[in-house]
């Protein structure tokens, strides 16, 4: 745009959602964990389930979708961070996203005054565990949710063995006396 044009010029750009992830501390200060950009015309398909979701979402082309053809994106999207140079895992974002005309948002307005901001459209709530992940306040809750998940195979095949090498223990340790008895009958 010149100073001298007369004729209004219109530059446009496309539309980008920036979403941070930080960590909310009590006593210091807020930490930045990581981030994700998405092009609204052109942003990677979110993965159906959180496991599933991972770096490679974002790599890989030939999944994209537009969200002014779908209307409604919902789903997981990892959050990237730099680390040493390279791009690293920070956390992922569930989410929906709904994009909406004018009449729409005229008919069902979201959080207009001291309305409730869910409203339009009503989202369930998050389904998160019951815990707090302070481990010396709920231990039980701490091994349940983030122990059990993970190693409850590794406990159980432990369990096992162990049960198995006390037996075997119990055996040794009682078979001579056994077997002497069995050998010098002493009771009959």
């Amino acid at each position: 745009e010149h100073f001298w044009s007369l004729d209004k010029t219109e530059n446009k750009v496309a539309p980008q959602l920036v979403l941070q992830i930080w960590d909310n501390d009590k006593f210091s200060f807020d930490d930045y964990l990581g981030s994700i950009q998405l092009d609204l015309n052109c942003m990677p398909k979110p993965s159906k389930t959180a496991e599933k979701c991972h770096l490679d979402l974002l790599e890989s082309r030939e999944r994209d979708v537009s969200l002014f053809e779908q209307k409604t994106v919902k789903g997981w999207w990892p959050c990237l961070t730099e680390q040493e140079g390279t791009k690293a895992l920070a956390g992922k974002l569930e989410m929906t996203l709904e994009i909406i005309n004018e009449q729409e948002h005229e008919e069902r307005p979201a959080g207009l005054g001291r309305d409730e901001p869910n409203m339009n459209p009503k989202l369930e709530d998050p389904k998160r565990p019951e815990t707090s992940f302070l481990w010396f306040t709920s231990p039980y809750k701490t091994l349940k949710y983030i122990l059990w998940r993970r190693f409850k195979w590794v406990f159980l095949i432990f369990l096992i063995v162990f049960i198995l090498l006390l037996f075997l223990g119990i055996f040794i340790y009682a078979f001579p006396n056994y077997a002497a008895m069995k050998l010098v009958k002493p009771f009959s």
